[in-house]
């Protein structure tokens, strides 16, 4: 049997072929993952070691304001042992662009660059500061603002007075994801703790003599600093920094890994389904090794084997797939300027190979144990049939009551999902329920399976005349293989059409928030968020006559009724309005304050009550919603304000162009009355709306690409099940060429068969992507507002029905090209 079973492979090296490149994607996609984090992790640990080999001791804090007084830079210096030791600097230094604004929407970070050994900063042109009137800069900002060795750069102090710099050199920020984000310029010592205002060191590195040891200074250093710092050797911070790197890439290993999964699943689908039809078209051959005496056992152990060669050759290929998609990763994530290392080697663990290979052979194996089962039902009589018999499906009544049960319950746990209060309880719930409802959907496919297949063949059978309406019938003839091969793209299309639906409905409700929160065209505001916008700027802009309004906010901080909170005020404008969720903004007045609901809920203040604002009563005339801007603990009228806190500079201020003036116009007014102050940034709900819109854009195409994977193998699973079919059919599609059915007309009822299968997959993943996508968005957040995007829906559609005549291109054509009279001889 074993010989048998290694002839009959080889002696269908094509079927072998199909059948094993599911799982391959499969495992190439799970190894990939790893290989991907691996090589990430292995770079990171290169970057800590290289760090770790250049001090021998830090100093850390145990505060939570993460500063090193500095007067304890001189105890470690004083500690016998020590050769050298620096204090690093770290604090905000805001660089200002070639167009006379800061950099970027946050300040760039100050850091010191230590001189000699102790310098951890990777220079990767020209070098590190060493006067007072040198910087460097971090690549992407020097990349991003257009500067360059050799250039003259401005950077704001903590006094915000302009200092201007020569920069001498570009580094590397590593593995620091905040200085990544913000940016960075870096100073000689002095000149970081002057620019930054920083009294305190973030850690002080130490480097020992020659002869002592980092464990022995460590220990020599915590005693003379005592028990208020971490001493921690040059090794035990590599590997914190590491370990905590971990953590980041094993939350993305998990993220990559759950669509592993879902692709594996899809593939284990497709392997059943091909091992299903294997088994069905080798009925006759099975029975005749039963004639000559081969056993029930031997027969299912044949079948086990084959789908254990084929586990075993799609898993070595996946692993070599994995690979180059591991490196693939790597390349595009360094051409994205990714803050990850790149440069480093491929890493390929033991892990992630026995993880490829056991996932690739049990998946295989485990799918193909039931048809190996169907198997050994095979009786030696079936060996005089003089052709195989389709297997069929019957409507039992335990099919109908299981998968009626799962449906129920499905239905009630996303009733009751929706009926929580937002929150990820409510969605872990919701999806559970849409996992469960999923399961009835399968136990019932078979039986759902006709119908639908006359819905959607309606039209194609009418427009396609005699090979249309073949078509149709071909595709309900094996309720129990079309269920199984269509609902493998069914999970693609469900993931898919659930994504958008949640996408486009958070963008729509974040819209219309957003389009309450800034009713306006325009928002000025200082980068790091604070009232320093002088008052003059409103003045000027009130004074154009191609603005319609502009709304000045401000906050303080004060006593109210004994306690410290947020007073803010807004000039008062037709235009701009808050939300009340109580009383009415209408009244608030001289002597009236609105209140927010947070802060009315947690004070127990009701409409109509008192609070005592900076020593002064004023009347709560209505409570203000959350959700709206600019909302404070209290808000009080523009004079009151005004004459309690005289000196408040503006926070924020909003701007509505007049009707008529265009957008361009508009933005250069404000922007030109904004120059002449470096740290006020301009920006326009348009952009905002604009980088919220690209943001999820990015998201939505990350997550399609992503699942397209489980998309192609449903297609390789429909093209697999369409041509093993069509070699099941062989003697059938001959007896209607000699009929009169023509080549063309073949091909063409196989692809309508292949699109009647696409469309019924689709239908079901898009019912089901909507109404899980609904119940979804439920329990994001009140007050949602429901979309689903028919466009983007509708293509699904169609790209799953066009995908499906693509996918059986090659089967249609090999049976066209069948001859006549040898396939009817065939039995």
């Amino acid at each position: 049997m074993f010989k048998t079973t290694l002839a009959g492979l080889l002696a269908h090296k094509l079927r072998l072929l199909l059948t094993s490149l599911a799982i391959t994607l499969g495992v190439g996609f799970i190894a990939g993952t790893f290989v991907l984090t691996d090589t990430i992790n292995a770079g990171f640990a290169q970057k800590f070691t290289a760090d770790a080999a250049k001090i021998s001791v830090a100093v850390l804090s145990k505060g939570e304001d993460h500063k090193v007084a500095a007067a304890e830079l001189e105890k470690v210096r004083a500690v016998k042992g020590v050769a050298d030791a620096q204090g690093i600097v770290s604090g905000t230094a805001a660089l200002i662009g070639k167009n006379g604004k800061v950099a970027g929407d946050f300040p760039t970070a100050g850091i010191s660059i230590p001189e000699g050994a102790l310098n951890r900063t990777l220079i990767t042109k020209g070098a590190a500061p060493k006067s007072a009137a040198e910087a460097v800069l971090d690549e992407n900002t020097a990349k991003t603002r257009g500067f360059t060795v050799g250039d003259t750069i401005t950077v704001l102090d903590s006094a915000s007075a302009k200092q201007r710099f020569t920069l001498v050199g570009l580094f590397d920020v590593g593995v620091n994801q905040e200085l990544a984000y913000t940016g960075a310029v870096g100073f000689t010592t002095d000149t970081a703790r002057r620019m930054t205002g920083e009294k305190s060191f973030k850690e002080i590195d130490v480097l020992a003599a020659d002869g002592v040891s980092p464990t022995d200074l460590r220990a020599s250093v915590a005693a003379a600093l005592g028990s208020a710092y971490e001493v921690k050797t040059g090794e035990k911070l590599a590997h914190d920094l590491a370990a905590a790197n971990n953590m980041d890439t094993q939350f993305l290993t998990m993220g990559l890994l759950m669509f592993g999964m879902i692709a594996m699943f899809v593939a284990a689908l497709v392997i059943y389904n091909t091992f299903n039809i294997l088994v069905a078209q080798r009925a006759r051959e099975m029975a005749l090794l039963r004639c000559i005496g081969a056993t029930k056992k031997q027969i299912f152990g044949s079948i086990v084997l084959e789908s254990g060669v084929v586990g075993v050759i799609s898993s070595v290929l996946g692993l070599l797939i994995g690979l180059g998609l591991g490196a693939g990763a790597m390349a595009v994530l360094g051409a994205l300027d990714a803050p990850v290392p790149v440069g480093v080697g491929v890493s390929l663990t033991t892990r992630t190979i026995l993880v490829g290979l056991v996932t690739g052979i049990v998946v295989t194996v485990a799918a193909a144990l039931l048809p190996a089962r169907a198997a050994t039902r095979v009786a030696p009589i079936a060996a005089l049939r003089s052709q195989v018999e389709e297997s069929t499906v019957r409507t039992g009544v335990v099919r109908a009551v299981f998968g009626a049960l799962f449906l129920l319950a499905g239905t009630g746990a996303t009733v009751a999902g929706v009926s929580m209060e937002p929150g990820q309880s409510a969605l872990v719930v919701v999806m559970a329920s849409g996992a469960i409802f999923f399961l009835g959907v399968l136990v019932l496919g078979p039986l759902i399976i006709r119908p639908l297949g006359a819905f959607v063949g309606w039209v194609p059978a009418k427009i396609f005349g005699v090979p249309g309406r073949l078509a149709v019938t071909n595709s309900r003839r094996n309720p129990k293989r079309a269920a199984t091969t269509t609902v493998a793209l069914t999970i693609g299309v469900t993931l898919m059409t659930l994504i958008s639906v949640i996408t486009a409905t958070t963008r729509e409700t974040a819209g219309e928030r957003l389009d309450k929160q800034f009713p306006v065209d325009y928002m000025i505001a200082t980068q790091q968020r604070d009232s320093t916008i002088p008052r003059t700027l409103a003045s000027d802009l009130r004074a154009r006559p191609e603005l319609a309004s502009v709304v000045a906010i401000r906050e303080a901080e004060a006593k109210v009724n004994g306690r410290r909170a947020e007073v803010g005020t807004f000039t008062a404008d037709p235009a701009f309005t808050l939300t009340a969720t109580k009383g009415s903004v209408k009244g608030l007045g001289p002597g009236t304050a609105g209140v927010s609901d947070g802060f009315a809920k947690n004070e127990n203040i009701k409409v109509g009550d008192t609070v005592k604002v900076a020593g002064r009563d004023f009347r709560v005339v209505a409570l203000l919603s959350d959700d709206t801007a600019p909302v404070y603990g209290v808000t009080i009228p523009e004079r009151d304000f005004d004459s309690a806190f005289p000196k408040v500079a503006d926070k924020q201020l909003l701007v509505n162009a007049k009707d008529g003036v265009t957008a361009d116009r508009s933005r250069q007014i404000v922007e030109a009355a904004a120059q002449p102050y470096p740290t006020v940034l301009v920006a326009s709900s348009r952009e905002v709306r604009g980088a919220f819109d690209d943001a999820l854009d990015q998201i939505l195409m990350i997550i399609t690409g992503l699942l397209g994977l489980a998309i192609l193998i449903s297609l390789l699973g429909i093209a697999n099940t369409l041509s093993l079919s069509v070699h099941e059919r062989t003697r059938e599609s001959a007896l209607l060429r000699a009929l009169g059915l023509t080549r063309p007309q073949l091909r063409r009822m196989l692809s309508i068969e292949a699109l009647v299968l696409g469309l019924i997959g689709a239908l079901v993943g898009v019912a089901l992507g909507v109404s899980f996508g609904w119940a979804a968005t439920q329990t994001m957040m009140d007050d949602i507002t429901f979309r689903a995007p028919v466009g983007q829906i509708l293509s699904f559609v169609a790209l799953s029905g066009l995908a499906g005549v693509v996918a059986a291109v090659l089967p249609a054509r090999r049976a066209a090209r069948a001859s006549i009279v040898g396939s009817l001889a065939s039995s």
